[in-house]
């Protein structure tokens, strides 16, 4: 997937904001991306504009062979699951059920997709939680349940917007370990907006950041061995010099 000269405009009154300037980059097939950037530079825009559910106002989008001028079609967005900073969960319905509900929008019927459902509770570790209400959930379990949901209905890409941000430091780097697991078992497609260096090191084979402007300014590649992340990772050569760069670079965009 490619994103070529990538603009967004929004108008407010008699002002126009440009949040996204001229930005070109691409998503290789099974990778894990990640994004950074300080807020306000358009990177959630990006994510939205990644998955369809909002359009570029210049720029396009190259997708399984075909480019969109106007962004990716509806009918696509099949193709995409959601991770957002807050779960969305619908609190009336149980976690079956709010997995279930992908399959209801998407018209996904059959014994193997209500079976699936149980294949994804279990792939994040809730297969005991099926009949249990959202807020009967710890924050993690309701995050880990949306990734879930997120992925029942067999997407391509999976698309997560600060998925941990809202949760403690602990919760969050045991989740950010998962999701590698994730990542390791599912071969899925995954871009994560994050802004966390380390949670970007931990889980990425590519790092791209932004800065204010809404424009690329730096592309790093993860040179971080994936069996070298583990618990050990504060202590690796690699990890070391890379996070020393990236706080360097963030540092400063921030200015």
């Amino acid at each position: 997937m490619s994103f070529k000269n990538i603009c967004k405009v929004f108008d407010k009154g008699n002002d126009e904001i440009v949040v996204l300037d001229d930005i070109s980059f691409f998503v290789r097939e099974k990778e894990y991306l990640c994004i950074m950037g300080p807020s306000g530079c358009g990177k959630s825009t990006l994510l939205k504009i990644a998955g369809g559910i909002e359009a570029p106002t210049l720029g396009t989008i190259e997708w399984k062979g075909t480019e969109y001028k106007n962004g990716i079609p509806k009918q696509q967005l099949k193709n995409f699951g959601f991770v957002f900073q807050q779960h969305n969960l619908l609190e009336w319905r149980t976690v079956y059920k709010n997995l279930h509900l992908n399959l209801e929008i998407f018209n996904l019927k059959g014994e193997e997709w209500e079976k699936r459902i149980m294949e994804m509770l279990k792939l994040v570790g809730l297969e005991a939680y099926p009949n249990i209400y959202p807020h009967e959930l710890s924050g993690g379990m309701r995050q880990r349940t949306g990734i879930a949901r997120a992925l029942v209905h067999n997407p391509d890409i999976l698309l997560m917007d600060q998925p941990f941000g809202a949760l403690d430091a602990i919760t969050r780097k045991t989740l950010s370990y998962e999701m590698l697991n994730l990542w390791k078992k599912t071969q899925k497609t995954m871009l994560m907006i994050t802004n966390s260096v380390e949670e970007a090191l931990l889980v990425s084979q590519r790092i791209i950041i932004m800065n204010k402007q809404g424009k690329i300014v730096y592309e790093i590649d993860n040179t971080i061995p994936v069996e070298a992340r583990n618990e050990s990772i504060g202590s690796n050569e690699e990890f070391i010099k890379l996070r020393k760069k990236l706080d360097g670079i963030v540092h400063d965009i921030q200015k």
